[in-house]
């Protein structure tokens, strides 16, 4: 008898090791490389305040980095698995040998914004001004100013205005100390310009569709290694899942961003605030569908023919597996 309760008691410990070794079968890791600063962040902080990793099976780990090189160089090493970036740079990649791939993130892209003294009211008016780019001379957001001048207004801005090239925060510093009349800086900066009462005179998406291009297309995006996704599927759809959750929550419920303010660095300035909240808000991606591929491939033509080599490298064209196609709706 004795005997019978000793091989009963055995059994029962084995059954629980085992069960408890797989309860506590470690989830994977799903690492993200963003700026320490970066707007990804607040989607990022409200996955994880929301667990959002977790129910989906799988942990979220970011890293933060100081610098848009750092986060590629992090990425391009195999620091981190996933970043944020826009597809013209995973086309240009993909055109010299690397795998990465891309699924949309946001629409939500810069603009012209204007001193309300410069006397500058549209896009003609630039001509003989002084304006403020950030991202350097193939920043997306001119490259596509440029073309919409050229094919609108028949003006070649590089020609026609004085540009500084300078980092985001010091464009604005200038903007507001009145050393430029208008800037094209990221949407944050401008959000920030527009805060504090200077005039938006046309916004990226206004360009597109001037230019009879779909302004719903996704600039930015989250990159990662097609290779590894594929070794790693239900890690990326795990991630990719949790990031449109996310989404649906910043976009539908005003009170989650109540607890981003001091991320967003808007938590004494409730103008501020608003104004990012809701331009964030506007370029939320709610899915991913076969037509912001096929848009994207018309707006990079329309930026090949003003960027040129020095913007998309060596590739002619959009790479059809640019867009992770596996995730397409």
């Amino acid at each position: 008898m004795k005997k019978i309760c000793k091989l009963v008691s055995l059994f029962l410990f084995f059954i629980s090791v085992s069960t408890y070794a797989v309860s506590e079968t470690p989830k994977p890791v799903v690492k993200v490389g963003v700026l320490k600063w970066g707007t990804v962040n607040w989607e990022l902080q409200t996955l994880l305040n929301k667990n959002l990793d977790d129910k989906n099976k799988y942990k979220l780990e970011v890293v933060g980095l100081g610098s848009k090189n750092a986060v590629a160089t992090a990425f391009q090493g195999g620091e981190v698995d996933v970043i944020v970036t826009d597809y013209i740079w995973v086309n240009r990649q993909r055109a010299d040998g690397a795998n990465f791939t891309f699924v949309p993130h946001s629409f939500t892209v810069g603009g012209l914004i204007a001193r309300s003294d410069s006397g500058i009211e549209s896009v003609a008016d630039l001509v003989g001004k002084k304006i403020g780019i950030a991202g350097g001379p193939v920043d997306k957001s001119w490259v596509i100013l440029q073309a919409y001048a050229k094919e609108k207004l028949g003006i070649d801005l590089r020609d026609k205005v004085e540009t500084v090239f300078a980092a985001p925060a010091v464009i604005n510093e200038q903007m507001i100390e009145g050393k430029i009349d208008a800037v094209l800086n990221f949407w944050h900066y401008n959000a920030r310009l527009k805060a504090a009462g200077m005039n938006e005179i046309i916004s990226v998406k206004s360009v597109l569709k001037e230019l009879d291009l779909n302004h719903k297309t996704p600039l930015l995006g989250w990159a990662f290694d097609k290779e590894w996704a594929e070794k790693n599927p239900d890690s990326i759809t795990a991630f990719l899942d949790s990031s449109f959750q996310t989404k649906a929550i910043l976009l539908n419920q005003l009170e989650i961003w109540e607890g981003l303010k001091k991320k967003m660095k808007a938590d004494q300035d409730e103008v501020l605030f608003t104004t990012l909240r809701d331009a964030y808000r506007d370029g939320i991606v709610e899915e991913f569908t076969k037509d912001h591929a096929l848009s994207a491939s018309e707006v990079f033509s329309v930026m090949a023919s003003i960027g040129g080599e020095k913007l998309v490298g060596s590739a002619k064209k959009l790479d059809p597996e640019t867009f992770w196609e596996a995730y397409i709706e």
